[in-house]
């Protein structure tokens, strides 16, 4: 007799068991065999570092301030590479999530209140995806707002679709979809004409940075850049790879190689974020002083005014389609990311489908309410997609300190893999960095 799965499961085995552990990796010395086959997860973990909430921000730097926040997107870029770097490692050495380990280093009260905290940010980031592929819709197709809203309740079937390919075939997926947002603000910045020397003294910071407004926008891009949900991410993906848990030689090369891809990827991310601060600069820089909603920037692409003799509704046309592809990649990996924080902190497990639709629900509502309120203007959004990082900003220290620790522990990771001393002394500063610029958003969004 067939038995019959429960819609809730105690889950105590591997990370994402269900992909865990399933992906082949050559055996054999091929830097590049290894490269292909290792990369992936780390395409997944630079979704977050691209999503919609970040392109208001590097677009809107650019347009009020020229290429002078330029290093700032290569610095919150590198503090990225230093905690995804922890995060992986964490999951490869110890075979446990960043959840998982967190849960098992806390009591169950703690562990129950770091879940909520957690979901809670989730489900933040899960609102601003919301927004995003709503206003795409309505730029492409002109779909109503609110309708854009409803309709994004149904990836779920998207979803599912996706799980029922293989792991290995999602990866292909949101690798394309990052792909194609590339080459459109390659494209787009291309015919912009940067100046090429100005960009360049980008990337130097400069004390201009520290004036109030300059410092308002550059906190703005270094505390939404690093997502916790993305730590809990990639501890668990970077499992999926099939290499030998108990020969340390194996392990050490699956957190080189990982680190590989998961760099690589993060590259690809602040090449694109720093294009959307470039398209800002060269094509608004000076008179862009109104361009806070994706639907201005979406006008004004194809404003002569605004954006000179290159403006063109193929333009703003190709900027709707990333920002669609953007909302696309992020449901993905916010999926995942519920389904290994729930499991890791209470041990319970739903199926795939119902956790989305819950969340996604939930997550639906506050945006349905302001949609409604404001009747859909997108103004009404994006503060409330503002609004949303905050709970961002409480769960980051929930995901940072945790982790940093537990890597720099010799009793967890062992004496061969746990952090040298300068990566340690770098992933506290970074932490403590963090949590200080996100006290200070918090404190600048309410007074």
């Amino acid at each position: 007799m067939k038995e019959h799965k429960k819609f809730v499961e105690y889950a105590n085995g591997p990370s994402l068991a269900e992909i865990n552990d399933t992906v082949p990796i050559p055996k054999n010395n091929s830097f590049w065999k290894n490269i292909v086959a290792f990369s992936g997860p780390g395409a997944l973990v630079a979704v977050g570092y691209m999503d919609p909430g970040n392109w208001i921000t590097s677009i809107g730097g650019g347009a009020q301030y020229g290429y002078l926040l330029l290093s700032v997107v290569l610095v919150s870029s590198l503090i990225a590479m230093l905690l995804q770097y922890m995060a992986s490692k964490l999951g490869i050495v110890t075979g446990l999530d960043l959840a998982q380990a967190t849960r098992k280093h806390t009591s169950r009260r703690v562990g129950f209140i770091l879940w909520i905290i957690t979901e809670l940010a989730i489900m933040a980031t899960d609102i601003a995806e919301v927004i995003g592929g709503a206003i795409a819709l309505n730029l492409l197709f002109g779909l109503p707002i609110i309708w854009g809203v409803i309709l994004t309740v149904f990836d779920v079937l998207l979803l599912l679709f996706l799980m029922k390919l293989g792991f290995r075939k999602i990866e292909a997926i949101v690798i394309t979809l990052i792909l194609v947002i590339m080459v459109v603000f390659v494209y787009e910045v291309a015919i912009s004409n940067p100046v090429l020397a100005d960009m360049l003294k980008g990337f130097v910071p400069q004390k201009e940075i520290f004036n109030r407004g300059q410092l308002t926008m550059a906190l703005g891009i270094v505390g939404a850049t690093v997502m916790p949900h993305n730590l809990y991410l990639h501890s668990s993906i970077a499992q999926t790879r099939s290499y030998d848990r108990k020969d340390e030689d194996d392990v050490a090369r699956s957190v080189r190689f990982l680190t590989w891809d998961s760099n690589i990827q993060l590259t690809v991310a602040f090449i694109i974020n720093t294009l959307l601060l470039v398209l800002g600069a060269a094509m608004f820089f000076g008179r862009g002083e109104g361009l806070g909603t994706f639907t201005s920037l979406y006008n004004a692409l194809q404003d002569h005014k605004l954006a000179g003799a290159v403006a063109s509704p193929v333009l703003s046309t190709l900027f709707a389609v990333a920002l669609l592809a953007s909302g696309q990649n992020s449901t993905i990996t916010g999926t995942l990311s519920g389904q290994i924080v729930m499991e890791g902190f209470i041990n319970l497990k739903v199926p795939t489908w119902a956790r989305r639709l819950i969340t996604r629900g939930l997550s639906v509502i506050p945006v349905l309410i302001a949609a409604i309120y404001y009747h859909g203007r997108e103004g009404g959004l994006d503060t409330l997609m503002i609004r949303s990082q905050v709970f961002l900003s409480i769960a980051l220290p929930v995901s940072m300190i945790p982790l940093v620790y537990f890597t720099s522990s010799e009793k967890i990771m062992g004496k061969r893999f746990k952090n040298k001393k300068i990566i340690a002394g770098l992933g506290w500063f970074a932490a403590i960095a963090l949590t200080i610029l996100n006290i200070k958003l918090i404190i600048d969004m309410f007074y």
